[in-house]
This record gives structure tokens, C-alpha cells and sequence, in this order.
């Protein structure tokens, strides 16, 4: 969901549906999807061809407000962390298509706001916290898929797994944590926005070490819609081999990645302009 616009436009007849081109206009507005920072590759790639339509039927044939979809977003997100407890192949393909329905909330809440003119605080702030408990409950609900819970490959669940789930749930809270408090710290201190450039690390060697993990993009895991795909993944690769030792095997990965993730974003804030 996008932050409060003050731009003015023309008054909209909320009853009439719009045009395909005259909803891009106003819930796309120029540069938007081109903004990497903002804009999941996802989004660009195929969710906001289909969220402009949803969108297009539900600011004029529905009543739900921006924020509804947003707690409806929120929902979808734990439903998802909750699916991946199912056994088998099962429970991966749903927390994956949870997830998809999670980004297509995620898109259609900021344009049914745009396109109503109902941006606010409260919907940038519930949209914040919607991807931290999100992606926290997928991540969790991963530890608690390996940890076994139904016994299919013992007697007793495996909680060392849970764990390091939950730790993984940690780091991707933390992760985006750093972030946004860069913002309030600013604020606090009577300053703007930071700017993208700012985000650059003054030490060298730091910089060097976030340009090699932009490329890598190896942080992009711990995401709720990467860490979904990768678990599908592990997912089938169980169903083939008849465990979980492809599960278990992307916990480790992904809490390794959101603790190794959690210092090395820290330390690129720190010693970026961000905080200048």
C-alpha cells in the first residue's frame, strides 16, 4: 500500500466503473512500478496486470475500504504460515498459493485506496505490519513443518527444527526493523525522508560486500514470496524422496541467511548517510 497522496485530481464518480487506461492512470501513476526499493519483483513481473482488474470491480461493486483488505491481507499471510503445518506436498502448495493471494492483497489494498482517494497513516502502518507478522508466521510455520508435529518419521516432534524457524522469523522481523527505523529516527530528529542515494555504505569494503549481496540477491529468501516458492520447492523435493530432508534443509538455509542478513543490513544503515 502506498503512502498518503496529496496530489489532486479531478472528483471521481465512484458508482461508474472506470476504464482499464483510466484506473492505470491514477492507481499506477508514473515511475511506480519502475521503483525497485518500493515495487516486488513479483508486482512488476505479473501481480499488477492482475490486481488492476480486481481492483477495477471491487473500488466500484464492493463496499470494503482499503484498510479491510489490508486486515484481510494480514489474515491470509498467518493462513499461509499455518498451511505449511499440513503434511506432505500438501501443505507447501497451499502456503504457496496463500501467498499469492497475500501479494494480490497487497497490491489491490493501496489502488482501491489511490483510486477512492482513502490513503492514510493507519493504511501505510497496518501495511507494515501485515508483511512483519506475514512473513514471520511463514517462516515459523516452516520450523514447525520440519519439527514433524504429525510424527511421520518418529515418535516425537523434532522442536530443535521450530526453532530455528522461529530464529529465521527473527531476523526477518529484525531485517525489516532496521529499515524502518531509519525513518523514525529522522522523524525524531527533525529530519526528511532519506533519499535512495544515502543508502550507499561510506566504507568501501562495506560497500563492496552490499553490492555483491544486491547481485547475489541471496537476502531475498527470507521474503514472504521467495521463502513460499523455496519451501514449495523443498516440498517437492521431499515428496520425491519420501522426508524432510529438503525442508529441513531450507530451515537451515534461511535462518542462516536471516541471521547473516540481520548484522550485515545493520552495518550497511550504520555506516551508510541514512543516518546523517
Amino acid at each position: 500500500m502506498s503512502k498518503p497522496s496529496t496530489a489532486e485530481r479531478p472528483p471521481v464518480d465512484l458508482t461508474r466503473r472506470p476504464s482499464i487506461e483510466e484506473l492505470r492512470a491514477v492507481i499506477h501513476p508514473e515511475g511506480m512500478l519502475q521503483r525497485r526499493s518500493a515495487e516486488h519483483w513479483a508486482g512488476r513481473l505479473y501481480m499488477r496486470k492482475i490486481s488492476l482488474r480486481i481492483t477495477r470491480v471491487l473500488s466500484t461493486a464492493t463496499a470494503i475500504t482499503p484498510n479491510g483488505l489490508t486486515y484481510l491481507m494480514m489474515l491470509t499471510g498467518i493462513l499461509a504460515g499455518l498451511a505449511l503445518v499440513v503434511p506432505g506436498l500438501t501443505g507447501a502448495v497451499l502456503g504457496a498459493v496463500l501467498i499469492q493471494v497475500y501479494l494480490l492483497l497487497d497490491c489491490v489494498d493501496g489502488e482501491v485506496a489511490r483510486w477512492r482517494r482513502q490513503t492514510s497513516l493507519t493504511g501505510v502502518y497496518l501495511d507494515r505490519v501485515g508483511h512483519y507478522m506475514s512473513e514471520a508466521a511463514l517462516l515459523t510455520g516452516l520450523g514447525l513443518r520440519a519439527a514433524d508435529l504429525f510424527h511421520r518419521e518418529g515418535a516425537h516432534a523434532a522442536w530443535q527444527w521450530a526453532f530455528l524457524g522461529t530464529l529465521a522469523a527473527l531476523g526477518a522481523i529484525l531485517i525489516k526493523s532496521e529499515t524502518d527505523l531509519v525513518d523514525v529516527a529522522r522523524a525524531r530528529s527533525g529530519l526528511t525522508a532519506v533519499e535512495d542515494s544515502a543508502s550507499v555504505p561510506r566504507s568501501t569494503a562495506v560497500a563492496k560486500a552490499r553490492r555483491a549481496a544486491s547481485l547475489l540477491k541471496f537476502h531475498r529468501l527470507v521474503g514472504a514470496v521467495e521463502a513460499s516458492l523455496f519451501i514449495l520447492a523443498a516440498g517437492i523435493a521431499d515428496a520425491v524422496r519420501g522426508d524432510l530432508f529438503f525442508t529441513r534443509l531450507a530451515v537451515v538455509v534461511l535462518a542462516a541467511i536471516a541471521v547473516l542478513q540481520t548484522v550485515l543490513h545493520l552495518l550497511s544503515i550504520v555506516l551508510s548517510s541514512r543516518l546523517r
